[in-house]
């Protein structure tokens, strides 16, 4: 982690000047999309199609420099599968991505992606809540023919409370402790 080898002092102004926001900022507006790897898209396409056409995707098969691509997207991402150039596995805690974590609107539509999954032939985890991650944190994980992860998670009450009140976070560090109820 950048700065924990600092002295204590010189960490302590590091932190102070962070709590301010910088002058001038581009906000992200979404995320645009995300490669994915896969051993074979063939073999994995049958999952990415049932799941991702649960969530209410579409898909296009466009190939990009020959190679096969599969893109699914929605009204604000994509999420792009291609065929992986070594046959090195999955590891989620070797450098590089965890999980993949999607949001739905609420516990319900969480508990009906696990029913429409399982009738599938999708294999998830039982919906549960994570009260070590937050209060109202509720999700179900599945992992695809590779063994990457995939989370769907209920939209928290934080999440939401960040949406609708984006302008009063008007600092860098740990800014929802500072919003006025």
């Amino acid at each position: 982690m950048r700065g924990a080898g600092l002295p204590a002092a010189a960490r302590e102004a590091r932190l102070r000047a962070m709590s301010e926001l910088l002058p001038e900022r581009v906000e992200v507006v979404g995320l645009d999309h995300l490669y994915l790897t896969v051993r074979e898209v063939a073999a994995s396409e049958p999952w990415y199609d049932t799941v991702f056409g649960l969530l209410d995707y579409r898909k296009m098969d466009v190939a990009i420099a020959g190679d096969p691509h599969r893109h699914y997207f929605n009204r604000v991402m994509q999420i792009s599968i291609r065929q992986a150039k070594s046959a090195a596995a999955h590891d989620p805690y070797a450098p590089g991505l965890h999980h993949v974590c999607l949001q739905v609107a609420d516990a319900g539509a969480v508990d009906r992606f696990h029913r429409l999954a399982a009738t599938a032939g999708i294999t998830a985890t039982t919906p549960a809540a994570y009260p070590q991650y937050a209060d109202d944190y509720y999700a179900t994980f599945l992992d695809d023919p590779d063994g990457l992860r995939f989370e769907i998670v209920a939209r928290r009450a934080r999440r939401k409370l960040i949406a609708e009140r984006w302008r009063e976070l008007n600092r860098w560090l740990n800014p929802v402790q500072y919003i006025k109820p």
